[in-house]
């Protein structure tokens, strides 16, 4: 296997101990296996002769490096992971792992979200990335701010209406 150069940036990001605990559980499933699953793809492929014209190795030795690729990015997000204590947050303004109830000021529309590191983001369940342009405007402000957040179509305003943990 030839080298592999991956110029990803270590940034160091909030985990709660579930949020790390499965980011862990997914690198131990890519590691222990999908990859014994590719290697034995790729030597059975290897078994059926010429690799010049033979697709079946070629399409594994891709997904060989698209799996490795993932791998190397997962360590590194883990090695720059950190829990974070949520006793020791200020609950009185949005952080991170803060629960928000905002309301849409334009139409009255109320959203609650949990704001959560990128890895865990999952707006279908109420998880939002705290880099997303929401989170990032929701960030730091406290009940009754009202937050006025740039989106392509022009700026949302939202009021803040509560926070929990």
């Amino acid at each position: 296997m030839g080298f592999l150069n991956l110029n990803i940036m270590s940034e160091i990001s909030y985990y709660s101990v579930e949020g790390l605990r499965n980011l862990k559980e997914e690198l131990l499933q890519l590691e222990q296996v999908e990859r014994p699953r590719v290697i034995t793809e790729i030597a059975d492929a290897r078994d059926k002769g010429d690799l010049s014209e033979n697709a079946e190795y070629h399409a594994a030795k891709e997904e060989q490096s698209h799996l490795e690729f993932k791998i190397a990015k997962l360590k590194n997000v883990i090695s720059s992971a950190r829990i974070i204590d949520e006793s020791q947050l200020d609950a009185s303004k949005i952080l991170i792992h803060s629960i928000v109830k905002i309301k849409n000021v334009a139409n009255g529309m109320e959203f609650s979200y949990t704001l959560v590191a990128d890895s865990e983001t999952d707006v279908k369940n109420g998880k939002l990335s705290v880099n997303s342009p929401i989170g990032k405007g929701l960030l730091g402000k406290k009940v009754g701010d009202v937050a006025e957040i740039k989106v392509p179509n022009g700026i949302m305003k939202f009021e803040i209406v509560q926070i929990s943990r």
